[in-house]
């Protein structure tokens, strides 16, 4: 219903206006740039792993609509549904927890920025692949790019208002698979207090963030998230427009809500937004890597009689039953190093207990990994063989 849309966010009467709408916002968004300096030349094409899904159309058609519009960026969409199986050595799994880049089943890019969609193109990683070097910029990596950009931006309006600008409350949601590293970053730019960890899954990580923050930002490791605007961050904005109208920060701020899908995660509005971003902050994709190094981790799924016996905390980060099982957890961590972490919660699809480890150095987290299984295994009543981990299996 368009009647309960903010003014910031125009009416998408169909989705030609929606791709229009988009694709508006995001030029606007590069004109901002006084410098000038953004890369939005010929050369410049990105290329998108489809997944052999329908997204593929979709990144067809809102390539269109850029060129029809007068943008120079050329969205290069490869592995269509007629080009091989659905999710198959594709897409953003695939990408994500392979960390490998996905088959081309057609042409073969030289994708020096490249990403990857799901097979319905609600979740995006990004990757650069130069000969045999490989990054992979996942959805923590996508997060800490939008809050790094939005720290800035409210900063900015902040000195240009002054006193009189109400604060907004900037935060991001991660779970507790986000990797340390990003957690450690967010924390350095935003503040310990405004980054919550949340249960896994949107509904919880998107509650969250609606709840906790003005401005909240939230994105799941395997790239689905976006942001959320609250009352006050319109407010805050109209008023900064009474005052300081014309200052490109609150031109950019004000530009957000339409080029971001608030309802659900939509990798069509995440590359356009990480794209704007990357030029207005003139970054590539080795330089937004650069941002943090992540942990080695470690994930593995442990087959067991019953995977209700396992309780956790509202955020999953520690066991609550069996009691002995956290403990020796705990005793873990502590043996693999300062910093190392790890938890384990039932999944929520097959009675498997699912672990996740992390530590300072791969040695390190595969031992983690190692006996945390074990202790799942053997305190959980398992089944079978307990997955292990090291150096020449990875």
């Amino acid at each position: 219903n368009t009647r309960h849309l903010p003014p910031l966010i125009p009416p998408r009467p169909n989705v030609l206006g929606y791709y229009e709408q988009l694709t508006n916002s995001y030029l606007a968004l590069l004109r901002t740039d006084r410098t000038k300096h953004h890369q939005d030349d010929d050369s410049s094409a990105t290329t998108y792993d489809c997944a052999c899904g329908v997204g593929y159309a979709h990144v067809v058609r809102l390539n269109n609509t850029l060129q029809r519009m007068g943008a120079k960026r050329v969205l290069k969409a490869c592995n269509g549904p007629e080009d091989g199986p659905l999710n198959v050595g594709c897409g953003s799994e695939h990408v994500q927890k392979g960390i490998s880049p996905p088959k081309w089943y057609s042409d073969t890019p030289e994708a020096f920025y490249a990403a990857s969609l799901d097979g319905d193109s609600d979740r995006i990683v990004f990757f650069s692949q130069v000969k045999d070097e490989f990054a992979l910029l996942d959805g923590d990596k996508i997060a800490v790019l939008i809050c790094d950009f939005l720290q800035q931006e409210v900063a900015s309006l902040k000195k240009a208002v002054g006193d009189s600008l109400p604060p907004l409350r900037l935060g991001v949601v991660q779970t507790a698979y986000a990797n340390g590293a990003s957690t450690k970053y967010l924390k350095s730019v935003l503040g310990e207090e405004n980054v919550l960890i949340a249960k896994t899954g949107v509904k919880h990580v998107h509650a969250a963030a609606h709840d906790a923050f003005d401005i909240g930002v939230y994105f799941e490791a395997n790239g689905h998230g976006t942001v959320l605007f609250g009352d006050k961050f319109y407010s805050c904005l109209a008023h900064a427009d009474t005052v300081a109208r014309g200052n490109i920060a609150l031109q950019r701020l004000q530009l957000l809500p339409a080029l971001i899908n608030q309802a659900v995660g939509d990798a069509l509005c995440d590359l356009l937004l990480v794209d704007a971003i990357l030029q207005l902050q003139q970054r590539d994709i080795l330089q937004w890597n650069g941002l943090y190094q992540d942990l080695p981790s470690r994930q593995c799924k442990v087959q067991v009689e019953d995977r209700t016996m396992i309780k956790t905390n509202a955020n999953e980060t520690r066991c609550t039953s069996p009691p002995e099982l956290q403990d020796e957890l705990d005793k873990a961590m502590e043996a693999a190093g300062p910093g190392a972490r790890c938890f384990v919660r039932p999944s929520g699809t097959e009675n498997v207990v699912r672990v996740y480890a992390e530590a300072a150095t791969s040695a390190e987290t595969d031992a983690l990994a190692t006996k945390a299984a074990s202790l799942v295994h053997s305190i959980c009543a398992g089944i079978g063989t307990p997955p292990s981990f090291t150096s020449s299996n990875l």
